[in-house]
């Protein structure tokens, strides 16, 4: 099977169930495992990824407000690929490309591909999306496993992270200029570690706050987890930005409870979710999770 993979976690997933060498095209930011960073790429943003977060958030909004789309797609490429299956998304215009935009390049398919649109909006519909892919690429069996090992690993810290005597609670950043806070997944990951989530809704978009409910929210951990970042340039755009003034009062940096995370690696919907909840686990409960985890998933800010 000749497949498109057009996001990165369902990349990560048809790498998981051993398509790997079936992937012959993928976005800009399909880079796990790293082979897949070697493939062709269909897909770049028509925003500067290296801008701030202030320019990238403004030049996003722009485009979104003129109807486009920020991202273009080779399709010319794509036509030369000829797959039998294309992925992509339809839950979030700024993660990835949607069905929309592969309209045009699909009307010059003398065969129109195969496309599996993924909108998974809590962990159980990330491991439905796992088996959804290995329905429509013969592999069943392996994503059924693999759903079920995923699955189980969260179960397993669920279970673990109820014996805390506390539960932290925790502002989780998706952005910083302007902030943003977690949703979809990500409240549910924070409970599953053994934390409640102060301001994200669970299965709804992350969405923007004011500084002033930054600053009300009083925190016990604050987890930066720029969307699209890795440690390292979380760390950097961090020292760059301003958290609101009076936040030292606040436990989370009383206790230096401020934490950068890979958001690339453990806040994309795919089987590295697992991961990142146990990460949370460990930010929230060191005592009953020790780290094993490799250098670059964290990094403490202050």
């Amino acid at each position: 099977m000749r497949i498109c993979s057009l996001l990165p976690s369902a990349t990560e997933i048809l790498y998981a169930i051993g398509l790997g060498e079936s992937v012959l095209g993928v976005s800009h930011e399909c880079d796990f495992p790293a082979d897949a960073a070697t493939k062709p790429v269909l897909l770049r943003p028509r925003v500067d990824p290296h801008a701030t977060p202030a320019e990238i958030d403004r030049a996003v909004s722009e485009i979104i407000a003129r109807g486009e789309s920020i991202y273009a797609l080779d399709a010319e490429l794509l036509h030369s690929i000829l797959p039998d299956l294309i992925l992509t998304q339809d839950l979030c215009h700024v993660c990835a490309a949607s069905p929309d935009d592969l309209a045009t390049a699909l009307a010059r398919f003398p065969k129109p591909p195969a496309v599996l649109s993924l909108t998974p909006r809590s962990l159980d519909e990330v491991w439905d999306d796992v088996c959804r892919v290995g329905e429509a690429t013969g592999r069943m069996r392996e994503a059924e496993e693999l759903a079920s090992q995923l699955a189980q690993r969260v179960a397993a810290i669920a279970s673990k992270s109820a014996q805390a005597g506390t539960r932290p609670h925790v502002l989780c950043l998706e952005w910083l200029d302007p902030y943003y806070v977690g949703g979809h997944w990500v409240p549910e990951m924070v409970f599953k570690a053994g934390g409640e989530d102060l301001l994200g809704t669970p299965r709804k978009p992350s969405f923007r706050v004011t500084g002033e409910q930054v600053l009300a929210a009083r925190p016990d951990v604050i987890v930066v987890m720029p969307c699209g970042y890795n440690v390292a340039r979380t760390a950097a755009e961090f020292r760059m930005e301003q958290l609101p003034r009076g936040i030292e009062n606040s436990p989370a940096i009383q206790q230096r409870r401020l934490f950068g995370v890979d958001a690339n690696a453990y806040s994309r919907p795919g089987p590295r979710l697992a991961e990142g909840v146990a990460l949370l686990a460990h930010l929230l409960h060191p005592e009953l999770f020790p780290s094993d985890f490799p250098a670059g998933s964290f990094r403490r800010l202050i």
